[in-house]
Parts: structure tokens; C-alpha cells; sequence
């Protein structure tokens, strides 16, 4: 058990480096860096990667694919150690259905194009929903962290997935909008950048603003709601024993904060798009682990 505690939160270590690099290749334009072929790169299994976008973008399918690996190999440990139905196994199985996912969803964004300069509707719909299921991927793995260096509960059965708290539903739908809402302003930073915060926001009211212009506007606003929400939530984890939850969710939601907006004043620079996103999934793990807190499993 105890190896596969230090494999589990390796595995969710390295899951977050392949998202910040997946993010990566997309703010610098590199998704069309192995041309419309997939899983091959250009045609290749090893292509020549002397363009620079076919590096970057042939990096993040190999640490995708070895990341799809580590989480097969993680549910194979866990059938080992943890009975049927337990809440390590159940959640191992739950983040081999979701590294699929996400590459099924990873191939359709090359198939269909949605890649590089592409600024249609289907492209906002497809990382939307590469995004929604990056946060479930991140739940399993998070999951099957938490429970496995707490054994205690991690091997008694596991009850729902989501915690029955009707303010930690409400307050997980909003992050989820404010993912994909984040994933939206993001793609039009990359593809409409404003040459000043003053130009930015003349874009963004423009009245024949690109649709992924006039959607920006919205994310700063369920960032704020966010924020608040957790704050809320984070009161009821004052007691000595659970004070830990509290303190880390506070210093993320403000670090989270502060971020955001430095991101909106310095125009979105590649590098604090991408801080802001590690450090959103951060905050993202933290509050879904309070929910299993919470609900005293833990």
C-alpha cells in the first residue's frame, strides 16, 4: 500500500504536467504540429521534429500516451490490493475510463481540425468538452490519492462519486463553467491578442466581436462567484482537525485571484496562462478532497 500511495500521487503529479503542457501546445499555436494524423504524427510514428510546433505537439501526445499507461497500470496495482467495489478500485476504474476520454477527445480535436488558427463553434465545443472531462480525470486520480493514504476508508465500498451536498454540487457546476469559460477566453486570447488592456476591452465590446471576443467577458464574473462560494464553503471546516482544508482553499482561491488578474493586466502572456491553470487544477483537487472530507470519510 505504501508504494502505491508515493505511485498515486506521482501519477496525479505528472497528469497536471501533461495538462499544463496540453495547454501549451495550444497557446502557442502548435496543434496542427503533426498535421491531421493521429495517433501518427505527421504520418509517422517517429517524425522528423526539426519544426518546432511538431516537437511541442509530438511532446504532449508521447506524455499523453505515457500517461495513459501510468493510469492502466494503476488500476491493474489497484485490483490487486483493494477489493471489488472499493472506493481505490472504483476509482481507478473510473480514471481508465476517463484517460480514454480524453483521448478520444484529444484525436477529435486533430481530426476535425479544431486546432491552430480554427475559430469555429465546434472547436469551442470540443475543448469545452476536453475540459469537463480533464476535471473528471483529475477527480479519479484525486480520489484514489486521498483514499490510498487512507486506507481505513479507501477499502470499504465506495458510496456516490460526487459528495450528496447540495452546496458542494452547486459549488463544483460553477467550476465547471468556470472551466470551460476559462478554456474559451484562453483560445480567444490566443487567437483575437489585444495589443493593449485598453484594446482588449474595446474587443471585447465591439459589436461585431468575434463570438470567442464577446465570451471572454463572462469568465472574470464566474471567477468572482467562485471565489465567493468557496470562501463560503470553506467555513465549515473551522474545527482544529479539518483546519488544514480551510487554510489551503483560502490561500488558493486568493493565490487563484491574484492571478487572474495579472493574467487580464499583462494580456495573457503564454506563462501566466499557464501558472493560472496549474494553479486553478490545484485548487480544483483541493476542493473535491474537502468534499470527501466533508461528508466524513475521511
Amino acid at each position: 500500500m505504501k508504494a502505491y500511495q508515493k505511485f498515486t500521487v506521482a501519477n496525479l503529479a505528472y497528469t497536471l504536467l501533461v495538462i499544463v503542457w496540453g495547454a501549451y501546445v495550444r497557446a502557442s499555436g502548435s496543434g496542427a504540429g503533426c498535421g491531421a494524423h493521429w495517433p501518427l504524427c505527421n504520418g509517422e510514428v517517429l517524425p522528423n521534429t526539426e519544426t518546432i510546433k511538431t516537437l511541442i505537439e509530438f511532446t504532449h501526445r508521447t506524455s499523453s500516451g505515457l500517461n495513459l499507461v501510468l493510469v492502466f497500470i494503476g488500476y491493474a496495482w489497484a485490483r490487486k490490493i483493494a477489493p471489488k467495489g472499493s472506493w481505490i478500485r472504483t476509482g481507478a476504474f473510473y480514471a481508465v475510463i476517463a484517460i480514454c476520454m480524453e483521448a478520444v477527445l484529444g484525436a477529435g480535436l486533430v481530426l476535425l481540425k479544431h486546432v491552430d488558427l480554427d475559430q469555429s463553434v465546434g472547436r469551442a465545443i470540443s475543448i469545452s468538452l476536453h475540459l469537463v472531462n480533464t476535471l473528471f480525470l483529475l477527480t479519479t486520480l484525486t480520489a484514489v490519492a486521498w483514499y490510498s493514504h487512507h486506507p481505513e476508508q479507501g477499502l470499504q465500498k465506495a458510496k456516490s462519486w460526487i459528495p450528496q451536498n447540495r452546496f458542494f454540487i452547486f459549488c463544483t457546476s460553477v467550476f465547471v463553467l468556470l472551466g470551460i469559460s476559462g478554456a474559451i477566453t484562453a483560445l480567444g486570447d490566443t487567437l483575437f491578442p489585444a495589443t493593449s488592456l485598453v484594446n482588449g476591452m474595446q474587443q471585447d465590446l465591439a459589436h461585431d466581436a468575434h463570438f470567442l471576443v464577446r465570451l471572454r467577458v463572462f469568465h472574470p464574473f464566474i471567477a468572482v462567484t467562485w471565489i465567493m462560494l468557496v470562501f463560503i464553503w470553506s467555513q465549515r471546516f473551522e474545527k482544529t482537525e479539518t483546519a488544514g482544508i480551510r487554510m489551503l482553499l483560502i490561500l488558493g482561491i486568493s493565490t487563484q485571484f491574484i492571478l487572474g488578474v495579472l493574467n487580464w493586466v499583462l494580456m495573457a502572456p503564454i506563462a501566466m496562462q499557464l501558472v493560472h491553470l496549474f494553479v486553478a487544477d490545484l485548487v480544483f483537487i483541493t476542493f473535491w478532497i474537502s468534499g470527501h472530507v466533508d461528508r466524513g470519510v475521511a
